[in-house]
């Protein structure tokens, strides 16, 4: 780390211990996220209730390249250590998804396509949705998610998940309802 870790108490008593504590947090940070610039630690205690008792509040900046804006996270709990941990951890998934990003591993998820029944073969189990840019997409029974496959119709709005079959591309996850439909 660039610059050393900035611990700042609040309403907290000073504790070598806790210190200890987020000085070895921050430092396995490096694991996950080799160039980080700085850590920035606040521990508060919030205000105390009388029947909660003590709550911890503990937020952690932190910086690194390909970061315009801090990798920050906010937890609260009864136990400091418990809330240090909840904090860190946090940070590190940020921290982790951020270099899987940046290495490509980043599984990308199908975007919902919009369109309507146009046909339907209820004996035989299977349909064909006409799209907005005009084709048409198979799919079976046993890809529609709700309402089940017998209360469809021709010109029923569908959401669907296009994806790769035996014979060319298929609609996945089939389901009717209010979506949100863009333009």
């Amino acid at each position: 780390m660039q610059i050393p870790v900035q611990i700042t108490m609040q309403n907290v008593p000073r504790s070598e211990a806790l210190e200890t504590r987020i000085r070895e947090a921050a430092a396995k940070l490096e694991q996950f996220h080799p160039r980080i610039t700085s850590c920035r630690v606040i521990v508060d205690e919030t205000q105390k209730h009388h029947l909660q008792g003590r709550q911890f509040r503990v937020r952690v900046d932190v910086r690194a390249p390909g970061h315009e804006e801090a990798v920050s996270t906010l937890h609260h709990h009864e136990d400091v250590y418990v809330a240090v941990r909840d904090a860190f951890d946090s940070v590190r998934r940020q921290l982790e998804d951020e270099v899987r990003e940046a290495r490509g591993d980043v599984k990308l998820h199908a975007r919902a396509r919009h369109g309507t029944v146009a046909r339907l073969d209820v004996n035989e189990g299977f349909g064909f949705i006409a799209t907005d840019e005009g084709d048409e997409v198979y799919f079976s029974r046993e890809n529609v998610v709700q309402p089940a496959f017998e209360h469809l119709a021709p010109g029923t709005e569908v959401q669907f998940v296009e994806e790769p079959a035996g014979e060319g591309m298929q609609a996945k996850r089939v389901s009717a309802g209010k979506h949100h439909f863009e333009g």
